[in-house]
């Protein structure tokens, strides 16, 4: 743990947040008591009136029921409180934000997106499980506590998904890009979101590997699926999985760069020198990575594969380390011949 890492701690410690900041690096965080689960609610229901409005959608109380798990009478007495509290307008059964109330979802989006960034960028928990422990988040850390770690990570700009984090202001930038499913076969563009919920989508582009900063091509449509070509590989999504990507489409006719190999495509006795790591490769992978030589210029001899196929053996600057194939893949190099380099 760095000076910047220690003085965050003792921060978020003196604010009550060092438990939280702890729990996130091994993936378990508090349960929360009854005594905050009101306030849960109200800040639940909040969030949901402010995707609401960006959907461009109607707020009633049955979408409020569902999207909180709770009864249409419960839902019902939550928004009545909301109006009494002065956050939410009440016009028939729809319900809107009032200023204060879009004040107070903001910046319980910008907990919630900033801590993300902090676990993709600093932690190894695994990226499905980032959602659940940012829910977890927004409603423990205080205002300080999220500037403090706004601060750590120099005020970052977008979550790891590449949904936009709302400044300490509650400024948002104007929506980017289109769905993926609305690229014509041929067409290519670069990833700028990706939905995390619900769940089992988010976990099958994660198993793709797409991310943010991927450059996609579209090789074919069907009704229900498309065929994309990204970093090298082909990958077939359902209609309704593909819905969860945001691209930015590229001019007609513009470059668009060749994949690259990765290091788990070398044969063994191949030399390959390191041209990039994926923006897929986060946090304490990526430093590890790193902190064995792994950087651009690198050349890595590839020398022996386990008898079972993975993990292989890699010669990196005079050591052989272990590399398993799914971090191999992170790994983009350009094939050159022994001792060049």
């Amino acid at each position: 743990m760095d000076a910047a890492d220690i003085l965050l701690l003792f921060v978020l410690t003196a604010a009550g947040g060092g438990a939280l900041l702890l729990a996130a690096r091994s993936g378990v965080l508090p349960r929360r008591t009854g005594r905050d689960a009101e306030r849960v609610l109200v800040e639940d229901a909040l969030k949901h009136l402010h995707d609401s409005e960006e959907r461009r959608v109607s707020c009633t109380r049955q979408s409020t029921a569902g999207a909180l798990g709770v009864g249409n009478d419960a839902a019902a007495a939550l928004l009545s409180r909301l109006g009494g509290m002065g956050l939410v307008e009440v016009a028939e059964d729809r319900f809107t934000l009032t200023p204060a109330g879009r004040t107070y979802a903001l910046r319980v989006i910008r907990v919630h997106r900033l801590w993300e960034r902090y676990l993709a960028d600093e932690t190894g928990l695994p990226e499905t499980d980032w959602h659940a422990s940012a829910e977890e988040a927004e409603h423990r850390l205080s205002a300080t506590e999220a500037e403090a770690l706004a601060a750590r990570m120099g005020d970052p700009r977008y979550d790891p998904h590449g949904d936009p984090i709302p400044t300490a202001a509650g400024e948002l930038p104007e929506p980017r890009g289109v769905p993926l499913t609305r690229l014509a076969a041929g067409a290519a563009a670069t990833v700028v979101h990706i939905e995390d919920e619900p769940a089992t989508a988010y976990a099958r582009l994660v198993a793709s590997g797409l991310h943010p900063g991927t450059v996609v091509r579209v090789a074919a449509t069907t009704p229900g699926e498309i065929l994309v070509e990204a970093e090298g590989r082909r990958h077939a999504l359902p209609v309704v999985v593909a819905a969860n990507v945001t691209v930015s489409p590229l001019p007609e006719g513009a470059a668009v760069p060749l994949p690259a190999a990765t290091l788990a495509s070398l044969a063994v006795g191949a030399h390959g020198r390191v041209v990039s790591l994926s923006p897929a490769c986060r946090g304490l992978q990526r430093r590890r990575l790193m902190d064995l030589g792994v950087v651009p210029g690198t050349v890595i001899a590839v020398e022996m594969r386990s008898p079972a196929g993975d993990p292989t053996a890699y010669g990196i600057r005079g050591a052989t380390v272990a590399l398993r194939d799914d971090q191999a893949r992170l790994i983009f190099v350009e094939r050159v011949e022994r001792g060049e380099g």
